[in-house]
């Protein structure tokens, strides 16, 4: 398993639920096309499984 994460957000939060958009804030991802580098785990990839739609993940 990779020990970083690259997660791109492909997908707008707008119209989304509340919880989905505050998982976005958490991962820190806030505009388009953004993407950020994060640690694997568990918690990060919880996360990750909850706004699957939205994002985009390179190991």
């Amino acid at each position: 398993m990779a020990e970083q994460l690259t997660v791109t957000l492909i997908k707008s939060g707008i119209g989304k639920p509340e919880k989905h958009r505050l998982v976005l804030l958490g991962l820190g991802l806030n505009k388009l096309n953004k993407s950020v580098v994060l640690k694997n785990t568990p918690e990060i990839r919880g996360m990750i499984n909850k706004i699957s739609h939205m994002v985009k993940v390179t190991e």
